[in-house]
């Protein structure tokens, strides 16, 4: 039976009550996302509150956002915000973000949102609503996004590799352009599975990073210990 929570070097996240729990695609992005030097932030589908405390812990001055439509893992993000260090930072609101409204422009928006597309649902309702986009597609994600974002602003995304192009032509659409990304490898040699993205509404030259998480079974890479070293215990 997997373990209640997670403990990493600053807080601890319970995950009991939510129906995704804590991975990796979430410390990736909390630890690559643009987080210095912003002062508005809003995560978009928090489930556990895992990537607004982190980056709360990067970012001392960053005020951050937290939206979760779901009830259950809204009130377990509130939690986990309370046991943090960083409570009077970070405000966690159950809300839809296709029907959120407020006066902020964000100074950067940070998601880890619905994977599978096109995948058959299962038997869980709540845990669909986490890895589905049947209630928040990309498209909304990335209009909502662009409204929402201050004009200097960046909207950073960890999603599969076979998203890449929909997505890069939903945000050019919406003038959003792709100025930094990361291709997750899993293991040497390995197909890129996952992308980290960063969006804003600046044009500009840039050229795709690589990371290999594991370069053998348990033995990770260098460059991801580098990344996630401020986090994990045993990094």
């Amino acid at each position: 039976m997997p373990t209640p929570f997670f403990r990493f070097k600053q807080f601890t996240v319970r995950h009991d009550r939510c129906a995704m729990k804590i991975g990796t695609d979430g410390v990736l992005l909390g630890a690559w996302s643009a987080a210095e030097n912003r002062q508005r932030i809003l995560d978009v589908g928090t489930g556990t509150g895992l990537i607004a405390l982190m980056m709360a812990q990067r970012n001392p001055a960053a005020h951050i956002t937290a939206l979760e439509i779901d009830p259950e893992a809204c009130l377990q993000a509130c939690e986990n915000v309370s046991a943090s260090p960083w409570a009077d930072r970070v405000d966690v609101r159950q809300a839809d973000f296709k029907t959120y409204t407020t006066e902020i422009k964000f100074d950067l928006i940070v998601s880890n949102p619905p994977f599978f597309t096109h995948s058959l649902h299962g038997p869980d309702h709540k845990r669909n609503l986490a890895r589905h986009s049947g209630e928040l597609t990309y498209t909304d994600l990335l209009q909502r996004s662009a409204r929402l974002l201050s004009h200097t602003g960046e909207l950073d995304l960890i999603f599969p590799a076979t998203e890449e192009i929909p997505i890069k032509q939903q945000a050019l659409s919406l003038g959003l352009f792709p100025h930094r990304q990361l291709n997750i490898h899993p293991t040497p040699g390995s197909a890129v599975k996952r992308i980290l993205l960063g969006l804003s509404f600046a044009e500009k030259a840039y050229i795709p990073e690589e990371m290999i998480i594991e370069m053998a079974r348990h033995r990770y890479s260098e460059a991801y210990i580098s990344l996630t070293k401020e986090f994990y215990l045993n990094m």
